[in-house]
Parts: structure tokens; sequence; C-alpha cells
């Protein structure tokens, strides 16, 4: 991924997170607890993004209150790349250089890549050979939780509604044919 797109998806979660700060991409649709939006130009790019329904902490084995940046999970499309069911999570902190950030829906678990660079360290990524089955497993299920350690050592999990989630990804993927 490069750092023009880790830059994107950074603005993308602000966007999410402050529809005003929109200016570059336009949510064109919303389903249940999903966003889709839409970057036109030169290079078109499709994402649904959601925010977690909870998430907690912990530290040392016991809940600790931590203050955390945006937390979003999304799906991209990026037809001039090919790429489609990019599957990507801000964590809202640093993930530990070498800790485990997990994608489980159901029975199903992805283990995602942290972002190598201090601009993506909040960042995270499934494997490309991934992608498709992690999108494919957010379809049949109801939440997906993501979790993973801060470059501090805190243990978060992060539950997110798979609600519209359905709807939303193959909205995106027409928009981005």
């Amino acid at each position: 991924m490069t750092l023009a797109w880790k830059l994107l998806f950074a603005a993308a979660a602000l966007m999410a997170a402050s529809p005003a700060l929109a200016q570059s991409a336009d949510r064109v649709a919303t389903h249940g607890d999903w966003s889709v939006f839409v970057v036109g130009g030169a290079s078109k790019e499709c994402y649904i993004v959601s925010a977690p329904k909870s998430s907690a902490a912990r530290r040392d084995g016991k809940p600790a209150d931590v203050t955390r940046g945006d937390i979003r999970l999304f799906v991209s499309f990026r037809p001039g790349e090919k790429v489609s069911n990019e599957v990507s999570f801000a964590g809202g902190y640093p993930f530990k250089e070498d800790g485990r950030i997990m994608l489980a829906v159901g029975s199903d678990s992805f283990q995602l890549t942290r972002g190598k660079d201090a601009g993506s360290a909040e960042w995270a990524w499934t494997d490309p050979s991934d992608d498709s089955k992690a999108v494919g497993a957010m379809k049949r299920g109801a939440t997906a939780k993501l979790t993973g350690t801060s470059s501090r050592g805190t243990q978060t999990e992060d539950t997110f509604s798979l609600s519209g989630f359905t709807a939303a990804v193959e909205d995106a993927a027409s928009r981005c044919r």
C-alpha cells in the first residue's frame, strides 16, 4: 500500500467521523450501520466504513480507561489498481510492532498486518489473499470483532455490527467496477 493511499485512508477516517470534512469524498449511501463513500477523479475509489458498536480495553488483565482516535473498519475498491474487497482497520492508536491484530467473524478469523511506517502504524490490513474470504465471512456474520494491542501494551476489542454490510459492500462494488 502506497503512502498516498495510507493518507487517503487516514482522511477517510476523519471524513467518516465528521461529514463536514468530506470534501474529496461523497457519502452516497447508508445501509444499516455502514456508509458508502465515493472518491471521484482520475483514480476513482469506493469504500464502505463503520464505527464500532462497543470497545473495551484491558491493561495487565484489568479494564482500562484509554483515549483513542477514530476507530473504523473499511472495505475498499480501487478499480484502477485492480483492488477489490480490501479490508482495513483504523485502531485509533499505534499498534504494537510485533503484536497480533485479528478480525473474527463467527468461527472465521483473519490476521491483519500493521502498517510499517509512522504514518500508518494505526492501520492494519488483511492479507490480499484473505480479503474476499473476510468479506464473505462478514456477509454471513452478525458482528465482526477486531482485537489488537497498542504500542503501550493495552489490549483492545472493538465490536462492529454487520447490519447492512452486504448491501453496502455490494453497492460500493457496483459503483467502482
